[in-house]
């Protein structure tokens, strides 16, 4: 499996995952004071952030960066 596929399956699994329907009728209390839905939704936030973080490291187009870095001194005939 490549990069692009996986980061696409784990997008899609937290896209389905966000929609937490199981959880709007539940009055219980996490930690006795926070509603069930609110802490899925920060524990769901956590692992969205983790994951875009993952992302980031992994699938940044380094190439295109360096590009971006270089491109006004090629133009230049390269002499800075």
């Amino acid at each position: 499996m490549t990069k692009k596929r996986i980061i696409f399956i784990v997008f899609v699994l937290l896209l389905l995952l966000h929609q937490d329907s199981w959880n709007w009728d539940n009055a219980n209390l996490v930690l006795g004071f926070m509603p069930v839905g609110l802490f899925y939704h920060a524990c769901y936030s956590l692992v969205a952030a983790l994951f875009w973080g993952i992302v980031m490291k992994v699938a940044w187009p380094t190439e295109l960066e360096k590009w971006a870095e270089g491109g006004p001194e090629s133009s230049e005939g390269g002499s800075k």
